[in-house]
């Protein structure tokens, strides 16, 4: 998390309360760093307007963007009289989510941050259409972030993958492990635990094979990934008590524990293709997003084009 110092916040062009900015802010207070304000506009109505000639037209889209610009201004301002660094930049382009990449890109943001809805009756997040563009083709690390102030002494949930004998997933699990341990150190007493799902035996199995003991299957596949989460708990001093290790689904054990620990994060690592091809995230964590009620931050391994056609982490 540390070396999260070149922020992205993408502004919300219909609220008055930005969440991004809010928790951007958050972070570079307590790590450094510089914030950009990104805001992509486009009016259809500006390009068709026949009647008027091009230097027209192109007044009119910078009289917009100028006004957007005094906007985020005029929400910022309390934070930038109290000395952060917050760059503003409005930019004309007709799909949001395109433009947001390429910022990335052309500027090396190490962190994207993007508010996600909030259905106030069942306190899950909606993610958008847009929420989910970026997810999938952000070519660096994205932050979603509820609308709710960081808790104080919240906790931080790291999924991680203990099935896979690939290399990149043990060092993707690393990476998340220790990056969520970074943030720890200097948000307000976050405690990392760390989870895992591990399958069930298939009933078919059982039927088919009538001496296989699914007992003793199940067992033995819980054994193994307890010895694998201990062994990375012990990489990086976590106790054993901030481990979990559960039968299941990763898209219900994830969800079940964030909340049963009422995590403020859950941390998990994706794999897809980097900036405007056509990026996935993982089926895994797709399935783990849609049920989530806190903030999430998916990490990307430190080389994505090695691990395209891969699955993500539990």
């Amino acid at each position: 998390m540390a070396h999260y110092q070149n922020l992205l916040v993408a502004i919300d062009p219909d609220e008055e309360d930005q969440a991004a900015l809010r928790r951007a802010v958050y972070l570079v207070r307590r790590n450094g760093g510089k914030i950009k304000a990104f805001l992509p506009i486009f009016d259809f109505s500006y390009e068709v307007t026949s009647l008027l000639s091009q230097d027209e037209r192109m007044a009119m889209r910078q009289s917009a963007i100028d006004q957007r610009v005094a906007w985020i201004r005029q929400l910022s301002h309390y934070y930038l009289e109290s000395g952060v660094n917050i760059e503003i930049k409005v930019v004309w382009h007709k799909r949001y989510h395109e433009a947001v990449i390429e910022e990335i890109i052309e500027h090396d943001h190490d962190l994207l941050l993007k508010a996600a809805h909030q259905h106030d009756m069942l306190e899950s997040v909606i993610f958008t259409p847009l929420d989910w563009h970026l997810l999938r083709k952000a070519p660096c690390a994205v932050w979603m972030v509820k609308d709710q102030p960081w808790p104080e002494h919240g906790r931080a949930l790291v999924s991680v993958n203990l099935s896979s004998e690939e290399d990149f997933h043990d060092e993707l699990n690393r990476k998340l492990v220790r990056e969520s341990l970074e943030l720890a150190a200097f948000a307000d007493s976050t405690e990392v635990h760390l989870v895992s799902a591990y399958p069930s035996t298939s009933i078919n199995i059982a039927i088919e094979l009538p001496e296989f003991d699914p007992t003793v299957y199940n067992n033995a596949i819980r054994g193994q990934f307890l010895v694998a989460m201990k062994a990375l708990r012990q990489e990086f001093g976590i106790p054993e008590e901030l481990t979990h290790v559960e039968k299941g689904m990763p898209e219900d054990v994830i969800p079940a524990v964030a909340e049963q620990i009422h995590a403020g994060i859950v941390v998990l690592g994706t794999v897809g293709r980097t900036g405007l091809s056509a990026a996935f995230i993982g089926n895994t964590a797709e399935r783990v997003i849609g049920h989530l009620k806190c903030d999430l931050l998916a990490v990307k391994p430190d080389d994505t084009s090695e691990h395209d056609d891969h699955d993500d982490e539990d």
